[in-house]
């Protein structure tokens, strides 16, 4: 399945709700330290609710350790500096979205390790900055989950029940 890294999260809020929606989707997630909280902090739980317990989370003390677990998998960065709509991209399973913190977003030397189309975008209108993380992730992790037929989901689109 498709794995989501959280590149040093500082908000405890959006780690939960990112946390929340893999669990739903079945994506992993890899949060790379130094995190802006302690993974026991309330806000982070309390928008995690009780599905810490269903979602496989992976820490790594850094971004070597985290690109070291992933290996050679084709990763994707979303970035305001991306070229690529997210939308445009053919996701399969085994691929990586990587989302930057709150407020500095991904280190110029992060998005310089990867490939220029695996950079990708969210279409936002003139003059705005930014979407909020948690937004992002659900945004794109939906695209890449249906274009790979919602595997695992209970019950996709065209069956019934």
């Amino acid at each position: 399945m498709i794995d989501i890294v959280l590149y040093q999260p500082e908000i405890p809020p959006n780690t939960g709700n990112v946390m929340r929606l893999c669990a739903n989707t079945g994506a992993r997630l890899h949060l790379v330290r130094p995190l802006g909280f302690q993974l026991t902090n309330r806000a982070m739980m309390r928008a995690g609710l009780d599905y810490r317990e269903l979602a496989t989370v992976c820490v790594h003390d850094d971004w070597p350790a985290c690109t070291a677990a992933l290996g050679s998998r084709r990763m994707f960065a979303a970035s305001t500096r991306g070229t690529t709509g997210y939308a445009d991209v053919s996701y399969s399973r085994d691929d990586v979205l990587l989302f930057g913190s709150e407020t500095r977003g991904l280190p110029s030397s992060v998005l310089e390790s990867l490939p220029a189309d695996q950079l990708i975008r969210i279409p936002m209108c003139a003059g705005s900055r930014s979407i909020n993380l948690s937004n992002s992730v659900a945004v794109i992790l939906f695209e890449a989950w249906r274009q790979i037929g919602f595997a695992g989901a209970d019950h996709p689109f065209g069956t019934s029940g």
